[in-house]
């Protein structure tokens, strides 16, 4: 029976680091442009679309997967570039929802190149494993579940240590004063994308690895991508991976109880409903005691 919990355990933690790759991604994204970009998944689920293609031509492995973080990176900075601007002093809701916009787009690009015939995206690291308290953990997720730590260090160490990074706080924070201080608004924003959109490249490579290639689900995605990065309020990169983790696991070891498994899919919904009763319950204490 340990075996078991053991083995849904690792499943867990492997998606929960994609969620939390994913909430990274948006994370980057909202503290540096302050655009929350829905169009996360659409992108992931795009750049693993054409990696199952490019595999499918005979290319080398290796091809496949910088052509996939090439897809991520150029389908998020076409947006960035192209549209996002134009909405630079709107309302964060309506940057927010002109991203799903974006979605519907490239979804029915999907649909208009690829059929809905079943696909596989295998990795060499999947026959390669591991044995973890007796329980068989492929090196993909592995690599899954390091890479989610990795990236948020580096990312922290990004913003924190180089002047680009420090640029882009400032444009999240105020952009009109930004650019009064020099700050070269478009080249920190298409940075900002670029970041976003290889993040997006690679969680869909892996997600299609991992849990299944299928446009429609990698688009999903940013649902649990999305209550992760509120669980970090939308701005700390170690509570979002966090979030990310939990949430996988959470969804892992519901299936183990028949009764709570068709509560599976609103993990995240009720995660990032918790979290936001949390802040809200600590605003309210303020207000009473200022009261």
């Amino acid at each position: 029976m340990l075996n078991v919990y053991g083995l849904f355990l690792v499943s867990g933690l492997a998606v929960g680091s994609l969620y939390a790759l994913g909430g990274i991604g948006l994370v980057i994204l909202r503290r540096s442009t302050g655009v929350l970009n829905f169009a996360y998944g659409a992108i992931a689920a795009a750049s693993a679309m054409i990696c199952w293609q490019v595999v499918q031509w005979g290319m080398p492995g290796p091809i496949a997967w910088i052509v996939t973080i090439l897809t991520g990176i150029s389908l998020s900075v076409l947006y960035g570039r192209m549209i996002a601007p134009s909405l630079a002093w709107r309302a964060p809701t309506v940057k927010a929802v002109a991203t799903l916009g974006y979605t519907l787009i490239l979804l029915g690009l999907i649909g208009f190149v690829w059929d809905d015939s079943p696909r596989k995206l295998e990795l060499p690291t999947d026959k390669i494993g591991v044995w973890i308290l007796g329980v068989r953990v492929t090196v993909t997720r592995l690599i899954a579940f390091a890479s989610s730590i990795v990236i948020v260090i580096g990312v922290i160490l990004f913003f924190n240590r180089t002047r680009i990074g420090l640029n882009m706080r400032a444009l999240a924070d105020n952009r009109d004063h930004a650019a009064l201080l020099g700050i070269p608004v478009i080249r920190v924003e298409t940075m900002a994308w670029t970041l976003s959109g290889a993040l997006a490249g690679y969680t869909g490579l892996l997600f299609g690895d991992l849990v299944r290639l299928d446009p429609t689900v990698i688009t999903f995605m940013v649902i649990p991508a999305t209550a992760a990065a509120i669980c970090g309020r939308l701005e700390s990169l170690p509570l979002t991976l966090v979030g990310g983790l939990a949430i996988g696991v959470i969804e892992a070891m519901l299936a183990l109880y028949k009764p709570l498994a068709p509560l599976r899919s609103m993990t995240p919904f009720i995660v990032a409903g918790c979290v936001i009763l949390w802040m809200q319950r600590g605003q309210h204490l303020t207000f009473v005691q200022g009261d």
